[in-house]
């Protein structure tokens, strides 16, 4: 009995140390030739440039400018909370969302197409196989606070 309990309290805490070393590795991110970088196929992230239908969000519209654009990205971003700002340019920008009560890492990403005059989004959580479906209701509600 004694043993069992060993094993699985062995289990557990290589599961926590599992996700915590996820949870702290940065993955390469970015964008090329328009395209964010591609979703993997864990169901724990969504993107405006994806084919799976699961995952696919739909891109925000240019305010009156690109300079515009950026500022209501940020202004959104800082109203929902909880994010730091990693990379900026002047049509890139990356954050990185930190939950609350478990201090998960999800990677989201803004892209500005100055062609289409549209707003490219990939959010992305860096531990586990789910993400209890976080990432869409974070777009959502920086979709909310981005068209105010």
């Amino acid at each position: 009995m004694k043993t069992i309990f060993i094993v699985i309290l062995a289990l557990v805490i290589a599961g926590f140390a599992f996700i915590y070393w996820q949870n702290s590795q940065v993955p390469e991110l970015g964008h090329q030739a328009g395209q964010l970088t591609p979703l993997s196929d864990k169901p724990n992230g969504v993107s405006t440039q994806t084919a799976d239908p699961e995952k696919l969000v739909m891109p925000w519209q240019f305010k009156a400018d690109q300079a515009t654009t950026l500022s209501a990205i940020k202004d959104a971003v800082a109203a929902y909370g909880g994010a730091e700002l990693v990379s900026e340019d002047a049509d890139y920008l990356r954050y990185v969302f930190v939950t609350e009560k478990m201090r998960f890492r999800d990677d989201a990403e803004f892209y500005l197409d100055a062609q289409t005059k549209e707003v490219h989004f990939r959010s992305a959580s860096r531990a586990g196989k789910s993400d209890l479906g976080l990432n869409r209701k974070r777009y959502e509600r920086l979709t909310e606070l981005y068209n105010r």
